[in-house]
């Protein structure tokens, strides 16, 4: 099976831009990604565009904006693992010989106020099971029954991740809080305050794929690249996207199946140990974790979903500081959804451009130091669960 490589990344802040359209941040995105890759008009063969809120034809309209069109380009949703899809299926095709290059790219501009969502029927969303505070809520709940999680843990995670995202350019909050202001914010659903909720928002991210067999910049043969010093290639170990079993709604099985069994596998779960095993890694081998923190509950149920300590223990990792930047499993240095927000479409790629970082050795303060291994981690409606590892 063929190698794939991550040839170049680039992003477009997260956060609110008036001036700016879903198109504008597209095309900084893409730029940015074909420059580090050394990619020019003819580079690449086929492109897919990661979007839930984007409209009809959205990377058609960036890709028409830079002069770059007329091979295949796809549009992808997968709720906030639309970037995991989107990579996944130009991972795909890479392998499958099709082409030797692709880009995949996210964009998003969401609306403001509570996210709504058509798959969600009324029923559900009257009866709080959408993706809503009042559901996050539902499921942090359950996770302090199960694993001894305390509002002072939840605090906890924010604190973290706003402290990491301090020293992040590309981030919508950059400032450190406490745990004591964390939950002196305004109680939106028990045990959920306002800090601990991520903030949906505008951004872009963008990656080129390529067979690991290509040469620097490789693109077609009609020459679609330009010289120059390229940085480091990082390899893509796995691109997994898996989708619910029936069973409990809160383990984002949605819609509810009627099942009582909590032993169904959550979709993160059934995604990570595929990738896991396509990789040829575990757990225990990973250096730095991106994961889903759409809420402060999220990211310490993540560790449980992916691995990082068994069942029941997520309280006990987030007390030991092992995910803190210097702990022994870092997660979310770039401060997490909970410092940049979450523009749908460009999450789970955000993440997969700060992880080439990390690998590369170039994330600055942030910099997980030997880190040779990272994993990201989306969850989107659907049920969608996206896992990526990546490896230098």
């Amino acid at each position: 099976m063929t190698d794939v490589d991550i040839a170049g990344v680039g992003i477009h802040p997260f956060g609110r831009f008036a001036d700016r359209t879903i198109t504008d941040m597209g095309v900084t995105a893409v730029r940015g990604a074909l420059a580090e890759a050394g990619l020019v008009r003819g580079g690449f063969q086929a492109a897919f565009c990661a979007t839930a809120y984007g409209g009809v034809a959205s990377g058609h309209k960036v890709l028409s904006r830079i002069g770059m069109t007329g091979m295949p380009i796809v549009d992808v949703e997968a709720g906030c693992a639309s970037g995991g899809a989107a990579l996944m299926l130009g991972a795909g095709a890479i392998r499958a010989g099709a082409y030797d290059t692709v880009l995949v790219f996210g964009v998003e501009k969401m609306p403001k106020g509570m996210i709504r969502s058509s798959f969600f029927e009324p029923w559900q969303e009257e009866s709080g099971l959408g993706a809503t505070p009042a559901y996050f809520a539902l499921r942090a709940q359950r996770l302090m029954q199960d694993s001894g999680v305390t509002k002072d843990h939840l605090a906890s995670v924010v604190v973290k991740n706003r402290r990491h995202g301090v020293h992040n350019p590309d981030a919508m909050f950059r400032s450190e809080v406490d745990a004591t202001a964390v939950l002196a914010s305004r109680l939106v659903c028990e045990p959920l305050h306002l800090w601990m909720l991520c903030t949906p928002n505008e951004g872009a991210a963008a990656v080129v794929l390529t067979s690991a067999g290509a040469g620097a910049g490789a693109g077609s043969a009609a020459g679609g690249s330009v010289g120059g010093d390229r940085p480091a290639r990082v390899r893509l170990g796995a691109a997994v996207l898996r989708s619910h079993l029936p069973g409990s709604v809160l383990n984002e099985s949605t819609p509810m199946s009627g099942l009582a069994d909590e032993s169904v596998p959550a979709p993160s779960t059934l995604a990570a140990t595929a990738a896991y095993e396509e990789a040829g890694i575990g757990p225990e081998d990973l250096d730095v974790v991106e994961c889903q923190d759409t809420d402060a509950a999220r990211e310490l149920l993540s560790y449980e979903e992916l691995g990082l300590c068994p069942p029941g223990a997520a309280a006990a990792l987030c007390e030991e500081g092992a995910t803190a930047l210097g702990g022994r499993i870092p997660v979310n240095p770039s401060g997490g959804l909970l410092s940049k927000g979450e523009p749908l479409g460009a999450s789970a790629l955000g993440q997969v451009v700060t992880l080439v970082h990390q690998l590369r050795g170039d994330a600055g303060h942030n910099q997980v130091e030997g880190a040779r291994v990272a994993l990201a981690h989306t969850v989107g409606r659907g049920a969608n669960a996206s896992v990526v590892v990546l490896t230098r």
